[in-house]
C-alpha cells in the first residue's frame, strides 16, 4: 500500500487564507476603476475639469505608492495579518469619507486615504503567497488572487451604471464600504503570517538599522532597476484608458451611452481576467517570466497605437481595441512576478513593496499627466473634449511603452526552473 503523498505545505489552510485577502482586494479594484464609470458625473456634480479628475483619480494612486515600502517594513516586523488589518481600516475610513464628501477637496482626501489602506492587499497577499507556497505556484496563486480582485473591477463597470443612475453613485459606494468593513474582520479571524514550521514563526525581529540596510540592499540590486521601468510603465499606461478615460473616451467620441460604455468596460475586464488565467500558469510551462512580459506589452503597444492613429473609426474598433488591450494587460503581472524571483525570504516585503510603488507611483504620475494632455485641448461647443484629444493621449501612452520596453529588455530573466533549484537545495 503506497502512503499517500507528504506536501511539505498545508495547500488548503494557504488557499482559504489567500482567498480571505483576495476578497478584501475586491474593494481595493472597485475604488481605483471606479472613476472610469462615474467621472463625467463626478466632473458635472463638483464642477471639475479633466485636470481635477486625473488628480482626484491618481491621488489614489500617490497614497498607494507612498505606503508600498513602509509597508514593507510592516510585513518583515510584524506579519501580514496585523498589517492588512490596521490598513484596511484605514481604507475603510477613507471610503466612508469619500462617500460623504461634500466638494472636491474633501474627496481628495478620502481618495489618498483609501490609496493607502489598500496599498497593502497585494503585496500582504504576495507574501502569504511566498511562505504558504511553493516557488513554481506563486504566478498561479497570485493570479487567483488578481482574478478574485477583479470582481471589484467587474462592479465598478455596468453594475455601478445603473446602481448610480438608480441610487446615486454615493448609496452604491456605502455598500461598497460596509463590504470592505465586513472583510477586515475576517482577515483579522482568518489569516495567519506562514505555515506552522516557517522560520518567519521563530525569527529574531530586525532592528531599525537592519531593516533599512535591508531596504538599501533591495535598492542597490541592478538586476530590479530595468524591471522597476517597466512596472512604472506598463500597468499605468493600460489603466489610465481601462481605469480613467476609456469610458469618457467612448462616450464622448462615439456616443456612448454610460450603460454602453460600462458593458464595454466590463467586457475588457473579463478579458483581462482571462487574461490572468492564461498568463498566470504561463511561465511554468515556458521557464521564462521576462519574454512572457516582452511579447505581452508589444501586443498592447499595437493596440494602443491603432487608438492613436486611426481617426474616425467604425465604432467595433476602440471596443476591439480596449477588449485586446485588456487581455494583453495582464502579461503585467508576469514582471511583477519576475521581480519578486530576485529576492530570498527575508527581503520579500521590502522587495515586493519596492516593486509595487513603481507600479502605483506610475499610475498615479500617468493618471495625473493624462488630465493634463486632455485638458491641454479646448472643449467641443458641448462641453466634450475632441476625438484628437484623446489621440494625442494614446499616442503618449504608446510613446511611453515603446521606451518602458526597451529599458526591460536587458534585465535578466528569473526561470521558475533555477526557482525551484535554489529552493531545494537551500532545504
Amino acid at each position: 500500500m503506497h502512503s499517500p503523498e507528504r506536501r511539505p505545505i498545508p495547500y488548503r489552510r494557504g488557499l482559504i487564507i489567500v482567498a480571505t485577502l483576495a476578497a478584501a482586494y475586491v474593494g481595493s479594484h472597485f475604488f481605483r476603476a471606479a472613476n472610469v464609470t462615474i467621472g463625467l458625473d463626478l466632473m458635472r456634480d463638483l464642477a471639475i475639469g479633466p485636470e481635477a479628475l486625473g488628480a482626484l483619480t491618481g491621488a489614489f494612486f500617490f497614497g498607494f505608492a507612498a505606503m508600498q515600502i513602509p509597508c514593507g517594513f510592516l510585513f518583515d516586523r510584524f506579519g501580514p495579518r496585523l498589517t492588512v488589518t490596521c490598513m484596511l481600516i484605514l481604507a475603510t475610513i477613507g471610503a466612508t469619507i469619500f462617500t460623504l464628501a461634500p466638494n472636491w477637496p474633501v474627496l481628495l482626501t478620502g481618495r489618498v486615504l483609501m490609496g493607502a489602506g489598500f496599498g497593502v492587499m497585494l503585496i500582504g497577499s504576495m507574501v502569504v503567497i511566498s511562505r504558504w507556497f511553493p516557488p513554481d505556484r506563486f504566478s498561479t496563486i497570485v493570479a487567483m488572487v488578481l482574478s478574485i480582485g477583479l470582481v471589484g473591477n467587474l462592479v465598478a463597470t455596468t453594475p455601478l451604471a445603473w446602481a448610480s443612475d438608480a441610487i446615486g453613485w454615493r448609496a452604491a459606494f456605502g455598500a461598497v464600504v460596509v463590504f470592505i468593513a465586513i472583510a477586515t474582520v475576517a482577515v483579522w479571524l482568518i489569516v495567519r503570517d506562514a505555515p506552522p514550521g516557517h522560520p518567519f514563526l521563530a525569527r529574531t525581529p530586525e532592528t531599525p538599522r537592519q531593516m533599512l540596510q535591508g531596504l538599501i540592499e533591495v535598492l542597490g540590486n541592478r538586476r530590479l532597476h530595468p524591471i522597476l521601468a517597466m512596472n512604472f510603465c506598463n500597468y499605468a499606461c493600460v489603466f489610465t484608458v481601462q481605469g480613467l478615460w476609456g469610458g469618457p473616451y467612448l462616450r464622448e467620441v462615439h456616443g456612448f451611452t454610460p450603460i454602453e460604455a460600462g458593458n464595454v468596460l466590463l467586457a475588457a475586464v473579463i478579458t483581462y481576467q482571462f487574461g490572468i488565467v492564461i498568463f498566470g500558469p504561463l511561465d511554468r510551462r515556458l521557464d521564462t517570466r521576462k519574454w512572457i512580459a516582452v511579447c505581452g506589452t508589444l501586443a498592447t503597444i499595437s493596440t494602443m497605437a491603432v487608438l492613436a492613429l486611426v481617426s474616425r473609426a467604425p465604432v467595433w474598433v476602440p471596443v476591439a481595441a480596449i477588449l485586446v488591450m485588456g487581455f494583453f494587460a495582464a502579461s503585467s503581472t508576469m514582471v511583477m512576478t519576475h521581480g519578486r524571483g530576485i529576492f530570498p525570504d527575508r527581503l520579500i516585503g521590502r522587495g515586493v513593496a519596492t516593486i509595487n510603488t513603481a507600479v502605483m507611483f506610475g499610475v498615479a504620475c500617468m493618471q495625473t499627466l493624462s488630465g493634463v494632455v486632455i485638458g491641454s485641448f479646448e472643449p467641443l461647443a458641448d462641453g466634450a473634449r475632441s476625438e484628437t484629444a484623446y489621440r494625442a493621449l494614446f499616442a503618449v501612452l504608446t510613446a511611453v511603452l515603446i521606451v518602458a520596453i526597451a529599458i526591460y529588455s536587458r534585465s535578466q530573466d528569473i526561470k521558475p526552473s533555477e526557482e525551484m533549484r535554489a529552493r531545494q537545495q537551500a532545504a
